[in-house]
């Protein structure tokens, strides 16, 4: 079986009210799972969304060995035992790319580590080039067996000195961790300068590490013991991207959308863009409040690591110029193919017209119509709920439980609460 979602559209109409709450960041709780590897005690773990992945690595974990308790929604403990394995299970890891994370502590702590190539999605199978190199600039060996990369560090892992040639924010925190038990000082140049990579290190610092400069081009840790657990709770914080997708989606169906629980410091690109576009938009500590103008403006998307405008906001964006007046070119720089899914929306009634394979053009304003999509992955299939919110008539979208459903917590019901009519159905998987 597998799940869909029906959407009965709005056709433009703007009828969204109400308030909805951000959960925590699938992305800066993941990171934080994987990080429990550094700890000698219990870590006791809050905020965690009830999402596919972070169940997924739940399951990694408790795969290898971890004891992981589930206290209530949200809380997890987990203590990495004696005779925690060093091999990411590959039935696991292979269905996602963010599991090569654990490989940074897990080879810090026990001198040795082994795991598939990873996955996760149509844009999940990336080069391991940086990860080699850098593990290779902290002593370890690492080899090719058996479809597996075994790395080995037999006297443990050095501190390093490297420049990232692409900013990645994987990377970045993969070593970040791998630097807090290794050997001497390791020096993280051209950095990625996400927020959860700051969440990440202020958590760790509070239990024992020595990070500073994360969130900056260069990030110096320095090497010492097992954190102690113990001493602070970690508190994910909340998921911009999916603050940001809400906001898209109020900035096109909304008479008045508040979104709370969230930063609006993490979306000032987002939100000036929309702005631009005619958006009225309202900013407090912790809450957005976004109303839909009749009259949308066109406007230019050009995606780029943090604080430039988030590639896993682009596809929802896409979906708020076609119902802007006039030509808008979307440049996606950080990700190859991630345009694709522009077919289905041209297939519900978009004018888009693809100009290479990182650039599409955006005519309109245009009428979208209902129809049967196939999600193609986790920030399109959002994408494409947006665009059934929007379309004139009735849209089933399929792949919800392998796509969507692995990072947007009870997506259905907090969308309905808003206004957005849709209902989940299970179907047979053949008829997909």
């Amino acid at each position: 079986m597998s799940n869909t979602f029906v959407i009965k559209g709005f056709g433009g109409e703007r009828k969204l009210h109400g308030k909805v709450s951000i959960t925590g960041a699938k992305n800066a709780a993941l990171k934080a799972i994987a990080s429990t590897v550094l700890f000698r005690d219990t870590v006791t773990l809050t905020n965690i969304p009830e999402i596919n992945d972070t169940f997924r690595m739940f399951d990694l974990l408790k795969d290898m060995g971890a004891d992981v308790v589930n206290l209530k929604h949200g809380v997890y403990t987990v203590l990495i035992p004696r005779g925690f394995a060093t091999e990411l299970s590959p039935g696991i890891a292979k269905r996602m790319r963010s599991s090569i994370v654990l490989t940074g502590p897990v080879l810090a702590r026990y001198g040795k580590v082994s795991f598939p190539h990873p996955g996760g999605c149509v844009i999940g199978a990336r080069p391991l080039d940086l990860f080699v190199d850098g593990f290779e600039k902290m002593g370890a060996k690492v080899s090719v067996k058996d479809d597996s990369y075994v790395v080995e560090a037999k006297d443990g892992l050095k501190g390093a000195e490297f420049f990232l040639k692409n900013q990645s924010v994987t990377v970045t925190e993969t070593f970040m961790m791998a630097g807090v038990l290794a050997s001497g000082s390791t020096i993280i140049k051209n950095a990625a300068m996400e927020p959860e990579i700051a969440d990440l290190a202020q958590f760790l610092n509070k239990c024992g590490a020595k990070i500073i400069g994360a969130g900056t081009p260069t990030i110096i840790i320095k090497g010492g013991k097992l954190l102690a657990g113990a001493r602070k709770p970690y508190k994910t914080m909340p998921d911009r991207i999916e603050a940001g997708s809400f906001l898209v989606l109020g900035a096109l169906a909304s008479r008045e959308l508040h979104i709370t629980n969230c930063n609006p410091a993490h979306l000032e690109s987002p939100i000036e863009l929309l702005r631009s576009a005619g958006v009225s938009i309202e900013t407090k500590k912790t809450e957005i409040i976004v109303r839909a103008p009749s009259k949308l403006r066109a406007v230019d998307v050009k995606t780029h690591e943090y604080p430039g405008f988030p590639t896993d906001l682009q596809a929802p964006m896409t979906v708020l110029l076609t119902q802007a007046e006039g030509e808008s070119k979307v440049f996606e720089t950080i990700f190859e193919g991630r345009l694709n899914y522009t077919e289905s929306l041209s297939a519900m009634g978009a004018s888009i017209t693809m100009m290479d394979p990182h650039r599409v053009l955006v005519r309109g304003k245009s009428e979208l119509r209902g129809r049967k999509l196939t999600s193609p992955d986790l920030r399109a299939g959002l994408a494409f709920v947006i665009a059934a919110v929007v379309a004139k008539g009735e849209s089933v979208i399929h792949n919800v439980d392998t796509t969507i459903d692995r990072g947007y917590e009870d997506i259905e019901n907090r969308l309905r609460a808003i206004g957005v009519e849709i209902e989940r159905a299970q179907v047979l998987s053949e008829s997909v």
